[in-house]
């Protein structure tokens, strides 16, 4: 890994000749647990699946073949000073865009994605040409995740995500940029927008928003509407449903995570089987039927096996946001009237009534699609792509959102 400097540095990926012996001893060592007859994914992960990427990933998958791709991305890393918590060395792509007057773009991943969310949809941001914006794009593996450097204490919350998100994006000559993300990445933007909004950030997106209930009090017009058409709103009653199920059978990870990831971390850290299913159920379960790979799935699951500080540091986040579960870790952190654009994707693990995405922020943009889960960018980066493209191309609600920067060639 690249050596920690107070500048930007090159980053190139190499895990040691040892990391990978040591990776193909423990799956040579793995002890597979039992089944019941026909239990299919209602107990989790099917172990033929778990046995089969397992063999994949023992005798068939190369990571250097995979490195050697990840390592086209133009990758750096730079060192960030937060307030009272030092510097932490930071991992991110930064792709410029040829076009002049591109739009500077911060992409920000959750759990369990990273860095690579950002790779299929790349080229498309930052293809210039005179019938759509362009973007210079700054994807950043969050502290703890890939590549970056951990947290050494305890307490590194929203305002401090905000801090270094918002201090990669100027020490990068970015004074005024916008933010796209989905899950993590969409919790932490509406922190960077409470803190950093308007002088900063100029315009956000996310492709998995999360409001609040509405009262009358707080959002007395959503409230109304949702008091007398929701009955009615057969669409709405659906998105809740899901919701409602999902936080009924599918966020028991989240609770462990919140609660105690310390120690589910050793059994990560120490098994990459282990890892494997953790990660794997998500990967099926949050995608709206995509075809995965096996290579795709073990070049994902190697990049928190290979991470810089471990696949328990990744666990983290969910501690600190949560309070150690006193709250829910999608506490928000305050409607802005910074511009705000929605993406509403089918598969979506916990959509909520669309008209309650007004409580997130002041809402100018929206848009549906009838493909597409919780990895957006990965799954159907086209459609991603397309919505920044309109609510910032001309005639878009956020074309112009950024001074001197319309992303058109001039």
């Amino acid at each position: 890994m690249s050596d920690t400097t107070n500048g930007e540095t090159p980053f190139k990926l190499s895990v040691p000749d040892t990391d990978l012996e040591l990776l193909h001893k423990k799956l040579e060592l793995v002890r597979f647990p039992d089944e019941l007859d026909s239990a299919g994914w209602d107990y989790g992960v099917p172990l033929a699946d778990i046995k089969r990427l397992t063999e994949h990933w023992k005798t068939k998958f190369d990571w250097r073949k995979a490195e050697a791709g990840i390592n086209k991305l133009p990758m750096f890393t730079r060192d960030i000073k937060v307030e009272d918590f030092g510097t932490l060395n930071v991992h991110y792509v930064h792709q410029k865009s040829d076009t002049k007057g591109a739009i500077p773009l911060l992409f920000v991943h959750g759990w369990p994605g990273d860095f690579l969310e950002v790779r299929k949809i790349l080229p498309l941001l930052t293809a210039g040409g005179a019938e759509h914006p362009s973007f210079h794009v700054v994807a950043p593996s969050l502290p703890g995740f890939g590549f970056s450097e951990a947290p050494r204490k305890p307490g590194f919350k929203g305002a401090q995500y905000a801090e270094l998100l918002n201090k990669l994006m100027l020490s990068l000559g970015y004074d005024e940029y916008v933010y796209q993300g989905g899950d993590w990445g969409n919790i932490l933007g509406a922190h960077v927008v409470k803190h950093h909004g308007h002088k900063h950030v100029k315009a956000w997106h996310t492709n998995m928003p999360v409001g609040t209930i509405p009262t009358i009090t707080q959002f007395p017009l959503v409230f109304i509407h949702s008091l007398f058409m929701l009955p009615f709103d057969r669409a709405s009653k659906d998105r809740i449903a899901v919701s409602r199920r999902f936080m009924d059978f599918g966020r028991g990870y989240s609770t462990q995570q919140s609660t105690r990831p310390q120690t589910l971390g050793y059994s990560l850290a120490d098994s990459p089987v282990g890892l494997l299913a953790w990660i794997y159920e998500k990967l099926v379960g949050w995608t709206d039927k995509y075809p995965w790979t096996e290579d795709e799935v073990l070049e994902w699951i190697s990049i928190y096996w290979f991470s810089r500080s471990g696949p328990a540091a990744s666990l983290r986040i969910y501690y600190e946001m949560s309070n150690g579960g006193a709250q829910s870790i999608a506490t928000h952190a305050g409607w802005t009237s910074v511009p705000l654009g929605v993406s509403y994707f089918p598969a979506e693990i916990a959509p909520i009534p669309k008209y309650w995405s007004h409580t997130i922020g002041k809402l100018v943009f929206e848009s549906s699609h009838d493909a597409g889960g919780h990895f957006a960018a990965f799954e159907v980066p086209d459609k991603l792509a397309g919505d920044l493209r309109k609510m910032y191309g001309k005639g878009g609600p956020a074309h112009g959102v950024v001074p001197g920067k319309s992303g058109y060639d001039a």
